[in-house]
């Protein structure tokens, strides 16, 4: 039998998210022929899942669910691997009254020790009563879950065996959780982001207005379906506007980046989201008789954001994708977080990427952002940083800024970036005593980041947790990161920095960097260059560590994790156990 992906264009006239739930949305989407489709890392068509087929499917395991015995808000977790069945059983909760919780599957997070031990972290945090997972995952699902009294864990496979006797289904309604986001920054310390029906919707509505969407349009994702961005923004955002989205395997993507501009190309996908190293890893790793054989003329929306957002990778992208019609005012950069349901801005479409250089001296010392004119010859400071634009807020949400005092702060003045509207959590599931710490009563998000406003438009700068405070001066991690790629040795995404406690209480900053060098004489050769370049940048002393290829840890997003680095760090060093400093190198 042939197997064919579902069209991009049909008959049913497309609604644009105008649903209260997302069971509704699907209710609708499953009137026409669009939907899922499933490929390998060499391009195989593996699953079809049209929106008709999975409506079916979710509500035959929704009763599978009811007749468990599954009470009205309980949580089900979803080992969420790049498969039909995520999708099949996320909207089965949905019209089952149940919540899912999306949890990473062993990607990312190292060896199978420290995966389960996060694992069964979520599944005690989110109080799961059930846990589901591909077969392979097994031994891993089993040993998180020992001794938490689950009712039942397994395979999709294994559940079916459940009766499916039909029931009069109560599908989740608009101010009931519509899922748990877990946020990925912290594997020790899980928070359970807690969505509703009506935030997600709120969120949905307004990124599919904005994006402008058409009858014409198809997305392609390798996000991974436990990550906001790629469930709200390529899981759920399909399904509300009704369009058909190619998934490629977040682990295919990562060996084989090039299917992802494949499946653009032979799709005419117009729609397709990821984070800058994406990006820069596409453009690393092709080639040009790769790029000589795709067609990205249709590509209109190529969305950037999940971390902050550097231009020079998203340059080099477009630079070795023009030949072949990929056209650079695609670039759609956002701001966003799982606290917000997803996006919180975007920038106009077809704009491209707009940014703007800033005196990077007055910003650490006096935390305003001065602009400074790049073009102009002799123009530029000693030290300046560059800051993508990431638009205004979504229709009906604020943004503000503010300092430690929690003064709003006028535009150009650097702070805390503060976000309220109708996208924003309740709350983090069973950890009152935090929110306040981050949702006040009167709404306001405190988002964690760090940035400033121009014109009403938002610019991000950095986590406020990442910051490296040095005799009272902010060191942001992406500028030691940035002087260390510099190095031809070094490539991006290869450094981490990040400080650690030094002498007399004040903080030393370290840079991480994965280094493919040998040669003992030049790896010190690498480290004088590196340390040169931040003494004259910066001026301040820097330890640089050179590690093995692998040793960078990051979140389950594919983020570096700096506080994870810094933690190995110390425990590589035993710094903290001795007077004696690390030599460099």
């Amino acid at each position: 039998m042939i197997v064919t992906a579902t069209p991009t264009e049909h008959k049913l006239k497309r609604r644009f998210a105008d649903f209260a739930t997302l069971s509704e949305a699907l209710d609708y989407a499953a009137k026409g022929e669009t939907g899922c489709n499933f490929y390998s890392g060499t391009g195989q068509l593996l699953s079809v899942l049209p929106y008709a087929e999975l409506r079916e499917q979710a509500q035959a395991i929704a009763y599978r669910l009811h007749n468990i015995g599954l009470k009205r808000g309980d949580r089900v977790a979803l080992v969420a691997e790049t498969h039909p069945d995520f999708q099949r059983f996320f909207f089965a909760c949905q019209y089952a009254g149940v919540v899912p919780v999306p949890v990473p599957p062993p990607l990312q997070l190292g060896g199978g020790h420290e995966y389960t031990g996060h694992l069964r972290r979520l599944l005690s945090d989110s109080q799961a009563r059930i846990c589901l997972g591909p077969s392979e995952y097994g031994a891993f699902i089993a040993e998180a879950a020992e001794g938490l009294h689950l009712q039942f864990i397994g395979s999709a496979d294994a559940f079916s065996h459940f009766a499916a006797t039909p029931v009069a289904l109560q599908p989740l309604e608009a101010g009931e959780l519509a899922h748990l986001q877990y946020t990925s920054g912290s594997t020790r310390f899980p928070r359970g982001v807690m969505i509703t029906q009506r935030a997600v919707m709120s969120n949905l509505s307004c990124t599919v207005e904005h994006l402008q969407m058409t009858p014409k349009d198809r997305a392609v994702s390798w996000l991974p379906f436990y990550h906001d961005m790629g469930l709200v923004g390529l899981v759920l955002a399909p399904v509300v506007s009704q369009m058909s989205v190619d998934y490629v395997g977040t682990r295919e993507f990562a060996m084989r980046p090039r299917q992802w501009l494949v499946r653009m190309s032979e799709s005419k996908a117009t729609i397709s989201f990821g984070p800058p190293f994406g990006y820069e890893l596409c453009a690393r790793r092709l080639r040009k008789e790769d790029a000589e054989m795709l067609d990205l003329s249709a590509w209109r929306v190529a969305g950037v954001g999940a971390e902050t957002i550097r231009p020079e990778p998203l340059s080099r992208f477009a630079e070795v994708l023009a030949p072949c019609g990929f056209d650079r005012r695609a670039f759609l950069p956002c701001y966003g977080l799982a606290e917000s349901s997803l996006a919180v801005s975007f920038a106009p479409l077809n704009q491209g990427l707009e940014s703007e250089w800033v005196d990077a001296k007055h910003l650490s010392e006096a935390q305003q952002a001065v602009p400074i004119d790049n073009k102009l010859p002799g123009s530029q400071p000693s030290r300046c940083n560059q800051f993508v634009n990431c638009g205004k807020p979504l229709p009906g949400h604020q943004v503000v800024v503010r300092d430690e005092s929690g003064v709003e702060l006028p535009e150009r003045h650097c702070g805390s970036v503060f976000v309220r509207g109708p996208s924003v959590m309740s709350g983090y599931f069973g950890d009152s005593a935090h929110h306040p710490e981050v949702l006040s009563q009167d709404g306001w998000l405190d988002t964690g980041d760090v940035g400033y406003c121009v014109n009403g438009d938002i610019m991000i700068t950095g986590r406020k947790k990442d910051l490296i405070i040095i005799n009272g001066r902010n060191i942001w991690p992406q500028d030691l990161e940035y002087l260390a790629e510099q190095q031809p040795e070094v490539r991006p995404g290869d450094a981490s920095a990040f400080s650690v406690p030094g002498a007399g209480g004040h903080e030393q900053a370290v840079v991480v960097i994965q280094c493919r060098e040998s040669d003992i004489e030049k790896r010190r050769d690498i480290v004088k260059r590196i340390d040169r370049a931040i003494h004259a940048e910066l001026g301040i002393d820097c330890i640089v560590d050179l590690v093995p290829l692998h040793t960078l840890i990051r979140t389950s997003s594919g983020k570096l994790s700096r506080f994870r680095t810094r933690d190995d760090f110390i425990d590589r060093t035993r710094w903290g156990q001795s007077s004696q400093m690390l030599a460099a190198g």
